[in-house]
């Protein structure tokens, strides 16, 4: 049986991909930070799942996240990586040092550690699936969302290094850039908010957590084989 390891597991896009991978037969340890409620449910929905607390901004957290990962499950076969945050919107001129720095160190640098407490033993064991999660504004820029788009667009730079790196290993890399979407992290959206995004998106509606997840799980399946270093807009179009 393949393992999982998901990040930012406990609700969102990442909760769902914990859902779509346990459902498609993989044992699954997800990483939460400070959601216990939601990680406690998600438990109690899938009790077979492993639940790691960890702040994957802390590069030895990350580290004990991944070990404690396979000391309870095994060997990790994909790394999927959806911690991440998100501002309100505001302009760049506006954003406090310490709010752009957590920005950068959980959505970039919290990716990168967990990439790096994975890469040595998927490239040991020469298989392995690594996806990332950037976004719409890591491809395209977001006003007033500048230093959230700097960190997806690190994101999208960081997959691609790491896919020539480790590719040689056997072990693929990829990236997933979701659309709006609809989830927690967009629950301040007005109404007239959502409207206008959804016109700006070809099938005229935001997306699910769901169907991303769907995008995410192909990139760790078999039938994803000869996929690396590829980035995936999964974003229903979306022109803004």
């Amino acid at each position: 049986m393949k393992t999982a390891l998901v990040t930012g597991g406990s609700r969102g896009i990442g909760a769902a991909v914990v859902r779509k991978l346990h459902a498609a037969g993989w044992q699954v340890a997800f990483v939460w930070h400070s959601n216990r409620e939601a990680a406690a449910a998600l438990e109690r929905e899938l009790p077979d799942v492993a639940a790691v607390q960890a702040d994957v901004a802390d590069p030895l957290q990350a580290q004990e996240a991944y070990q404690t990962a396979t000391r309870r499950l095994g060997p990790i076969h994909a790394l999927v990586c959806c911690a991440g945050i998100a501002l309100p919107q505001k302009l760049a001129a506006q954003t406090g040092d310490e709010e752009a720095r957590r920005v950068i160190d959980v959505d970039l640098l919290g990716t990168y550690w967990c990439c790096r407490a994975a890469a040595r033993d998927m490239a040991a064991a020469h298989t392995g699936a690594i996806v990332t999660v950037s976004s719409v504004w890591g491809r395209a820029g977001g006003s007033c969302e500048a230093i959230y788009s700097a960190a997806k667009a690190g994101v999208i730079g960081l997959t691609r290094a790491l896919a020539k790196e480790l590719g040689p290993a056997g072990v693929r890399v990829n990236c997933v850039c979701p659309g709006v979407i609809d989830t927690d992290m967009n629950a301040h959206l007005t109404p007239a908010d959502r409207q206008a995004l959804a016109e700006q998106t070809a099938l005229c509606r935001l997306g699910t957590a769901e169907e991303i997840a769907d995008a995410i799980a192909f990139l760790c399946e078999d039938e994803a084989s000869f996929i690396t270093g590829a980035v995936l807009d999964a974003n229903g179009g979306f022109v803004g």
